[in-house]
């Protein structure tokens, strides 16, 4: 789902029609080798379901802990305040409520059941105590999103002095950039669903022995990458020359340049793997929004694309019949 900028060096896969990204269906002359690809598609993505459906069905006391349950239990046994300046203003908070301040700060808006599960191993009790003291102290604001699409979500996201107490407190990363407020509501069904996205993402990295440096969401890097562009392009009246610098401002993101444009995901995950070597892994969002052509942008920019379980199955039938080489996962 792309959002941001309307520069046609940069995507909009939500607008995009059916046309001229259809690379072949079902009934040309695919090659045996195409089919091939198709069929170990489903065969990963069934497999994934089935260990998506396994998971579900043991629940966590069944397995052993994931490293972020360990680090969110050794947060929550901590009960002591702690105090945060920021100028005039003075903050006791736990170190659970600062968690569940920098978790919502990064993704700018979570879901309120997503920020139980995840920031406390499902102690929905705790984190309603925390929220209820963040939103007294101006931190945090908490709201409903509703729809004729989606089922109604209670949401969390930052105000402005919750914003400052991250920015100025040394609480996060300096490198790591953080939101606040719900700038566009109607896509803000999407960008919640962003954080559960992480979530399975970060565990998986973290469970072959990787370790989250950073996170970027898609409104960061498109800011970065437009600038540059623009920067870059100017005074530039040559094709050749401009797709040769917008191939150049691709590579330095480590993005791809898809028909003259640059997809950028919605998430991006940068992380060490064991060796400790610089690691990224974009992930994608796909909505029931997406059109074809939109959905073979993304799956030709390389990134690792997901949607909700009602969206899934529609999404592969349409990967089937553009014979892309993408997997799509449930969320």
């Amino acid at each position: 789902m792309s959002r941001g900028y309307d520069a046609h060096q940069i995507d909009d896969s939500r607008s995009s029609d059916f046309g001229s990204g259809r690379s072949g269906g079902r009934g040309s002359h695919s090659s045996v080798d195409t089919q091939m690809r198709l069929q170990a598609l489903h065969r990963k993505e069934n497999e994934a379901d089935r260990l998506d459906r396994q998971q579900q069905e043991r629940g966590s006391r069944e397995r052993p802990p994931l490293a972020r349950e360990e680090r969110v239990r050794e947060i929550l046994s901590q009960r002591l305040r702690s105090s945060y300046a920021d100028r005039d203003e003075t903050y006791s908070l736990r170190d659970s409520e600062i968690h569940a301040v920098s978790e919502v700060g990064k993704f700018r808006v979570v879901a309120t059941q997503d920020l139980a599960e995840f920031a406390y191993n499902g102690d929905c009790s705790r984190m309603k105590g925390d929220v209820e003291n963040l939103r007294r102290r101006g931190l945090v604001k908490e709201t409903t999103l509703a729809d004729t699409v989606h089922e109604s979500t209670r949401v969390i996201a930052l105000t402005k002095e919750g914003h400052k107490l991250l920015a100025r407190g040394n609480v996060v990363a300096s490198d790591q950039a953080i939101y606040h407020g719900l700038k566009k509501p109607k896509e803000a069904f999407h960008d919640a669903d962003l954080y559960r996205l992480y979530h399975k993402a970060s565990d998986e990295i973290e469970g072959r022995g990787g370790r989250v440096d950073r996170v970027l969401l898609d409104y960061e890097m498109k800011a970065e990458l437009y600038a540059k562009l623009a920067e870059a392009l100017e005074g530039e009246t040559r094709e050749g020359e401009r797709e040769t610098i917008r191939q150049q401002v691709a590579e330095s993101y480590h993005l791809t340049v898809v028909r003259g444009k640059i997809p950028v995901p919605d998430l991006r995950i940068e992380y060490s793997d064991q060796e400790m070597m610089a690691q990224h892994r974009d992930l994608e969002l796909a909505t029931e929004h997406y059109r074809p052509q939109g959905l073979a942008e993304k799956a030709r920019a390389g990134f690792q694309i997901y949607a909700r379980s009602g969206e899934t199955d529609r999404l592969r039938r349409i990967r089937d019949d553009l014979e892309l080489s993408a997997a799509i996962y449930r969320l």
